[in-house]
Order: C-alpha cells, then sequence, then structure tokens
C-alpha cells in the first residue's frame, strides 16, 4: 500500500526551490510582455518560459503539487479576501464599473461580432448592477476564506477556476478593446420617439446607418458603431487609484488575472489529493494568509482588511466546529462569511464606504486634487525603408543620431511614417474639469443672487451700452460699448448721446461656483445626485441647519444634476432657500455615494461629509467640526 502524499511530497527541500523559481519564472514572463522593458522582453520571455518549464517537471517529478497548491491557495485565498473587501467597501462604485460592461457597445459588442447577432444586448442588467456587485464581492471574499480553510476542494476549485476566467474575460476584453473599431449594431424604436425620426432622416444621408424593418409601431435600425472600451476594470475599486495613485492599466489587469489563473489550475490539479485541514495546516494557512493581507493592506493605506481577515477566518474555521449538526462544515462557515459580508455591505449602503478613496475624502484639498496632474513626455519616431532590401530602420526625430544620418538625402531609402511614442504617460489631475457647479444666468434666481460673487460676476459681465446719435446725419444711431465712448472721437458737437441700457455680455451664459467654493473660508455644500433616488427623511435638519449658516452668515449652496425649474419646485415644497447649481452626475457619484449628502468645506479642504442618515446639528459641527484650524 502506498503511503498518502504528503504536502512535501518527495522532496520538500528540492519542491520548495521549484515552487519558488516557478514564481520568479511568472514574473519573468510578465515582464517579458510588459512595455516598460522592451528592450529586455526577449530576454525576459526565453528564461521566463525556460524556468517555467524545468520547474513545473520537477513539481510533477517530485510530487511535489501539494505544496505547489498549498503556496497557491495562500496567494489566492488572501487576494480574494482584500479583492473582496475593498470591493463590498464600496459596492455602488463597483456597481457602476458593471455599468459600464453592460453597456451596448462594451461586453455586448463582442457577442454580437463573434456570433452575428446585431439585436443583442446587455443593458437590461444595468438594472441589476447592484445586485451583482454585491453577489460578486460575496462570492469573492466567501472563496477566498473556503479555499484556505480547506474543505470541499473539489466544489471551491472548480468555482473558483470558474469565477476567475469569468474576470479574466472581463479584464481581456478592456486589454483587447479597440476604439477605432466598428460593429454592426441593431435597436429598435418606437416609431412616436424622437430618436426613431433622427434615425430615419439621418438614413438618407448616413450610408452607414441602415432601416431594418419599419412599420406603424417601430423601426429597426442597423448601424456601425464604435466599442465602448472600459479602460478601469474596476478589480480593486478606487483602492489602488486613491493610495498608489494610478489604476491597474487594462493588459496589467489581465495579467494580474492571468497569473491568479495559473495558481487557480494548480489549486484544481491538486484537488483530488487535497486532504482536510490539520489544525497545524490551519495555522499555516492563518499566519500566512495574515502575513499577505497586511502587506496588501500596507499597500492600500488601510488595515482594516486585518480585521476583517481575522474575522471571517477564526469565524469559518470556529463555524466547522461549533455549527453543531447541519453546520459544522464548509456550508456552514460559508454562511457565516456571507452574513459578515452582507452586514459589512448594507452598513457601507446606508452610510458611505469605511475607508473613502475618492478624490473628495475628507481630509482632501480640492485644489491641490485640481492641480496634481502630469504632462506627459512623447517621442516622433520616424520610420525609413530601404527601397531595394526592404528593410526598415527606425529613428528618433529629435536626436541626434537622425541628423547625422541624412537618411532623407539617401535615394535608397523612402520616407515610411511616423510613430508617436509615449515616453511618460499623462496623468490627469484628480479632480478634473468635471467638477464644475454652474448655473445659466438666465435660470438665477434670488437665492443665487443673495451671494455676492454671483453678484459680482454679473456686475462684470455687463456693458453699458450707448444709443449715439450723429448730429448732422437724422439717420445714422448705432450702439458701442461705454468703455469705447470718448469726446475726442466722438465730439459733442457731432454726437450725442440718446440712450443708455445696460446688458449682459452675450459671450458669458454661465456662471461657474467652482472657484468660489474651493477659496470660501468655510461653505456649507448639499449634494443632490437626483430628486428621482434621493431619501429626504433628513429634509427638517437640512432646514434648520441653511437657517442657521443664514443666521451665521455662511454660505450654504446646493449642487445636483437637476434642472433649474426642478430644483425650484423641489426648494419651493420644502421651504427651502438655498442657491442651487448643477453638476454632472457622474462627478456627484464620486463626491458621495449618498443621496442626498452633506459637504463642509474649509478654505479648499474637505472637513466633513455626511450621508444623509447622519446629517449633524449645527450645534453639534460647531463644536467638532468647524473649531477645528
Amino acid at each position: 500500500m502506498n503511503p498518502p502524499i504528503t504536502i512535501q511530497g518527495r522532496s520538500f527541500f528540492f519542491n520548495s526551490i521549484f515552487v519558488f523559481v516557478n514564481f520568479i519564472a511568472i514574473t519573468f514572463i510578465a515582464l517579458g510582455f510588459h512595455k516598460n522593458f522592451e528592450d529586455q522582453s526577449i530576454l525576459f520571455l526565453i528564461v521566463g518560459f525556460l524556468l517555467l518549464a524545468v520547474t513545473t517537471f520537477g513539481i510533477i517529478v517530485f510530487k511535489g503539487k501539494l505544496l505547489m497548491s498549498a503556496v497557491a491557495r495562500v496567494i489566492v485565498g488572501s487576494i480574494c479576501i482584500v479583492s473582496g473587501l475593498v470591493k463590498a467597501n464600496d459596492p455602488l462604485g463597483f456597481s457602476y464599473k458593471l455599468e459600464e460592461y453592460f453597456e451596448d457597445g462594451a461586453l455586448a459588442y463582442r457577442i454580437k461580432e463573434l456570433f452575428n447577432a446585431p439585436s443583442f444586448s446587455l443593458e437590461f442588467l444595468m438594472d441589476y448592477a447592484l445586485f451583482f456587485s454585491i453577489l460578486i464581492c460575496i462570492v469573492e471574499i466567501v472563496l477566498g476564506v473556503l479555499v484556505l480553510i480547506g474543505g470541499k476542494m473539489k466544489l471551491i476549485s472548480y468555482l473558483l477556476l470558474g469565477m476567475m476566467l469569468f474576470f479574466t474575460f472581463l479584464t481581456w476584453h478592456s486589454a483587447s478593446c479597440d476604439p477605432n473599431k466598428k460593429f454592426i449594431d441593431r435597436d429598435t424604436y418606437a416609431i412616436n420617439s424622437e430618436l426613431a425620426q433622427i434615425k430615419l432622416a439621418e438614413s438618407k444621408t448616413n450610408k452607414q446607418i441602415k432601416i431594418v424593418s419599419k412599420n406603424s409601431n417601430q423601426v429597426i435600425v442597423e448601424e456601425m458603431k464604435q466599442p465602448q472600451c472600459v479602460s478601469d476594470c474596476g478589480c480593486f475599486g478606487d483602492a489602488l487609484k486613491g493610495s498608489v495613485g494610478r489604476s491597474l492599466t487594462p493588459i496589467e489587469s489581465l495579467w494580474k488575472d492571468l497569473i491568479i489563473v495559473y495558481l487557480v489550475l494548480w489549486i484544481f490539479l491538486a484537488q483530488w489529493k487535497t486532504q482536510q485541514n490539520t489544525l497545524k495546516a490551519n495555522v499555516w494557512y492563518l499566519f500566512s494568509t495574515l502575513f499577505l493581507i497586511i502587506f496588501f493592506s500596507w499597500v492600500f493605506d488601510w488595515y482594516f482588511p486585518i480585521l476583517f481577515g481575522l474575522i471571517v477566518l477564526l469565524g469559518g474555521l470556529w463555524m466547522k466546529q461549533a455549527g453543531g449538526k447541519h453546520l459544522s462544515n464548509s456550508f456552514g462557515s460559508a454562511i457565516f462569511v456571507s452574513v459578515v459580508s452582507t452586514l459589512l455591505i448594507v452598513y457601507v449602503l446606508m452610510y458611505e464606504p469605511i475607508k473613502d478613496y475618492r478624490p473628495y475624502s475628507v481630509g482632501t484639498n480640492i485644489r491641490w486634487k485640481m492641480n496634481d496632474g502630469k504632462p506627459g513626455k512623447y517621442e516622433t519616431i520616424l520610420v525609413y525603408k530601404n527601397i531595394k532590401t526592404g528593410k526598415t530602420r527606425e529613428y528618433e526625430a529629435s536626436s541626434k543620431k537622425y541628423v547625422h544620418s541624412k537618411i532623407w538625402e539617401n535615394k535608397n531609402w523612402r520616407y515610411l511614417s511616423s510613430i508617436q511614442k509615449t515616453i511618460i504617460e499623462s496623468k490627469l489631475p484628480s479632480i478634473t474639469e468635471q467638477f464644475n457647479p454652474f448655473k445659466a444666468l438666465q435660470d438665477l434666481s434670488i437665492d443665487e443672487l443673495k451671494i455676492p460673487f454671483v453678484r459680482d460676476f454679473i456686475k462684470k459681465n455687463t456693458q453699458e451700452i450707448y444709443t449715439i446719435q450723429n448730429l448732422t446725419d437724422s439717420n445714422d444711431q448705432f450702439e458701442i460699448n461705454s468703455k469705447e465712448y470718448n469726446t475726442s472721437d466722438y465730439p459733442a458737437t457731432l454726437y450725442q448721446i440718446v440712450n443708455k441700457v445696460k446688458k449682459e455680455n452675450s459671450e458669458v451664459s454661465e456662471i461657474s461656483m467652482r472657484d468660489y467654493i474651493v477659496k470660501s473660508n468655510l461653505i456649507f455644500v448639499l449634494i443632490i445626485k437626483n430628486l428621482e433616488d434621493a431619501n429626504f427623511s433628513s429634509i427638517q435638519k437640512i432646514s434648520k441647519l441653511e437657517k442657521e449658516c443664514n443666521f451665521k452668515k455662511i454660505p450654504f449652496i446646493i449642487i445636483s444634476n437637476e434642472s433649474a425649474k426642478s430644483m425650484n419646485s423641489f426648494k419651493r415644497k420644502n421651504g427651502l432657500h438655498i442657491a442651487a447649481f448643477t453638476n454632472d452626475e457622474t462627478e456627484l457619484k464620486a463626491i458621495t455615494r449618498s443621496n442626498p449628502a452633506l459637504m463642509i468645506i474649509k478654505k479648499g479642504i474637505i472637513i466633513g461629509k455626511y450621508p444623509h442618515r447622519s446629517i449633524p446639528t449645527f450645534e453639534w459641527l460647531s463644536k467638532n467640526i468647524l473649531v477645528k484650524k
């Protein structure tokens, strides 16, 4: 009878070396495909694939699959717990990312293209994006815990592999998406709709729009569209962007998922030999996992994952021992982890993310975030082709080598093309011009006109127009700006001012409150993403805050995505007298997940942000927030 295969295999020493070098091989391969290592890519790939082949062979010969699987379980389990927690910390934000994938030109275009199904669409899933967001977060955390504490490894390995193939498909889509590509899309419109009439009119002049069928009820339109490429997979929510300064690029996200799939394959291949964890194994998995979670916590500048990891891991193990007849198993552990994860998600949905990685977190200096962008650096590469041999040469347009070559004078070489190479990627500021609360001058009400900044802006952009009469010609009458009038050009003996009128500058149609907000000594801002989905259970608190601010002469404004008409109606209904301005809802979603929410800004720094369920009183703010320097 053969002895049972253990984690040591035939040689723990050699298997440990093979596993370690195997990870080095994966690193070399990943670097070989990274654009930052193009010059060494061939060397990295040769070394990487050679080491991968040798170490994989060694692991198989020395029966080290269980050791490789154990290491893979620690890495994959830790990543799943942290990644799931980061998304669970902001499930609404992750749902916005899923909505991007569900849009008609995103994932759906792959199906349209591959299966010649132009009518296929995933847009109906957008209404369920939050549900899928929550489900994915919980499943990811549960699988991360279960793969570490063991039990039901066959089922878990199948589920892990399925989940990672799904994630890899998403990141592959983002990495390979070409925004300039065209695909055939087919939409159905109600015949009386405005869009239907527009498409019918455009089809007469635009060859890319084709009317497939038309009847008294609907029209089916086929047209060429461009894909909607998702530039950020949302794998770690806003955590990487908020802590490291940038998210993973699509190709980096793809490679991250490919490496995890590789590790999951080892878990999958070893599932038949994987035994139930012993007490010693649980201790090893627990401490190894906590070490990795501590590392991720350091990267993300958030140490709550350590506490969360301890709770779900120890809770899962405890459930396997104390769950009674029906729950002392992996199923009981999964229920425990699901309940803990759900409670966390419910809390952040009711209030705000525990850790706010967005550029509008408390303590943020908005002015700094508006100016932390970096310009890119680019180089133009000129490509020449040899007429006789067909070989090509590339030169940096600004290099001395190109100037000295004088290749443009050589008749054997012909200019072929130019390529722009990115040396340093440009970086947009954390807060772009999408944060721009504004209002059309024609929509200004008495609430906005109470603000000195608004009155000064109107005064500055109001022109005094003189109507001038030529005294020598009764038919010669014209208007000029008062600033252009002077007696030397228009002497009183020849010209007379017959009328004076003030007019707004026709080139200025709206007022932006962006500078006013960031430069105010103190300002209260009520964010209302939209009125339809808002919860105004705290409207009385908001009304009291408005009155206190008015008494203390502290500016209080509303920023929403609503029209002036809708907002005026809302204010009248609730007896509010707050100046209201408009901003794109996408940016409002970045400011806060709650609808509405109160944000307090002091000299450009956000000193407080409160969801609608915890709007504080002015007295509390005065004692705890406003007194701070």
